[in-house]
Formats: C-alpha cells, sequence, structure tokens
C-alpha cells in the first residue's frame, strides 16, 4: 500500500513540475514590453490627430502581428538632441524595457555642431544601457545647405554612435517619406498619416528585431 501511494505522489509530483515548466515561458511571452519612442515632432505625430502618430501606429501594427506592447510616446516637437538628453531622467519613470531614439533633425535643421549632437546622442545611449534598455537607433539627413562637411559629419555620426554602443540602427527614418509631397503635410518636412504608415512599415522589422532582443 505504501509502494502504491509513493508511485501516486511521485507521479502527481511529476506532473506538477511538467506543468510549471510549460507555464513558465508562456507567461513571460505575455508580458507586456513597453517600448520608448523619443523623438521630435516626427515621432510626437506634428499636425496628425494622437491616433495617427508614429507611436500609435506603431502600436497598432505590432499588436496586429502578435506582440502585447505598450508604445510610449515621449516625442517633444522642436526637440533637438540636448532637449532629448535634458529630460531622460523624467521619460525612464515609465521603466521601458526598450527604446527606439529618433533624435538629431532639429540639430540639422539650426545647424547645430555635428560634434555636439554626437556627444548628446552618445549620452543618451549610455543613459540607456545603464538602465539595460534595448535600442534601436534611427538615423537622419542632414539638410544640404550647410556643406558637404557639415553633411558628412552629421550622418556618419549615427552610424558610428550604432557601432559604438552596439545598438541596431536603422540609416534614415524618413525613408520613402521625405521630398515626397503626397506623404508629407503642407509644410514639406512632416509627415501625413500616410506617410506615417509608410514609416511604420519600413521601420518595423527593425523593431521587431529590438522586440526580440527583449524577449531573449
Amino acid at each position: 500500500m505504501k509502494k502504491c501511494v509513493k508511485i501516486v505522489f511521485t507521479i502527481a509530483a511529476l506532473a506538477a513540475m511538467a506543468l510549471t515548466t510549460y507555464q513558465t515561458p508562456f507567461a513571460a511571452a505575455t508580458e507586456e514590453i513597453r517600448l520608448l519612442v523619443l523623438g521630435d515632432s516626427l515621432t510626437a505625430g506634428f499636425g496628425l490627430a494622437p491616433t495617427q502618430a508614429f507611436p500609435a501606429r506603431l502600436q497598432e501594427a505590432l499588436v496586429q502581428r502578435g506582440y502585447k506592447v505598450r508604445v510610449i510616446n515621449a516625442g517633444v516637437s522642436g526637440d533637438t538632441t540636448a532637449g532629448g538628453l535634458a529630460r531622460l531622467d523624467w521619460v525612464l519613470a515609465d521603466k521601458p524595457q526598450a527604446a527606439i531614439v529618433e533624435l538629431g533633425a532639429n540639430d540639422g535643421l539650426r545647424g547645430l555642431d555635428a560634434g555636439a549632437m554626437r556627444a548628446n546622442l552618445s549620452a543618451i545611449l549610455k543613459r540607456l544601457e545603464k538602465e539595460q534598455v534595448k535600442v534601436l537607433l534611427a538615423g537622419m539627413k542632414a539638410p544640404p545647405n550647410y556643406g558637404t562637411a557639415y553633411t558628412r559629419e552629421y550622418e556618419q555620426a549615427y552610424s558610428a554612435l550604432a557601432k559604438e554602443h552596439n545598438v541596431i540602427f536603422y540609416p534614415f527614418f524618413l525613408d520613402g517619406v521625405a521630398a515626397q509631397r503626397e506623404l508629407n503635410l503642407s509644410d514639406g518636412v512632416h509627415p501625413n498619416a500616410k506617410g506615417v504608415d509608410i514609416i511604420v512599415a519600413n521601420i518595423l522589422p527593425y523593431v521587431e528585431k529590438l522586440l526580440a532582443g527583449v524577449k531573449g
């Protein structure tokens, strides 16, 4: 009788262990990922309804693909890399596990020092690394009116930083949208709703790679 009880107990224990082993990865996979979008007017959704802004459309696309994610819109119109760095403590209060850094467009438009821009972005990436936040760095193109030397230093800063900090790099945030009249607002600078959808579609594979790093 004791032997039968022992066998039954052992089987029950093994079953419980198997159930726990099966459930744990599932629970981890369904945890919500908080994805921060630290940027300027291009991500804030200048001239658009909140539901048309990049963070909202990105979240919708990710949810449709089965991700449990909350995309946090930390875009501020007119912000520079210095501004993004200055408010980093505040935006990190949401405890994101991943971040898209889209800053530098206003530095370029104002012709601000490219070396200072690089230093600001580097400080942002270092802080995110310290907080164990996985990062996707989105690059930008400089306006042509400041000369080839400035353009080269400005644009190379992004790829160099991505390599230096070992983060995922998306070379041009406005790829496929910049200078396309039908995809931008009347100012010719900010994407309209159609433009945002193209940005989301283009960057989505990079964002999925970012989220895979968080899950892993």
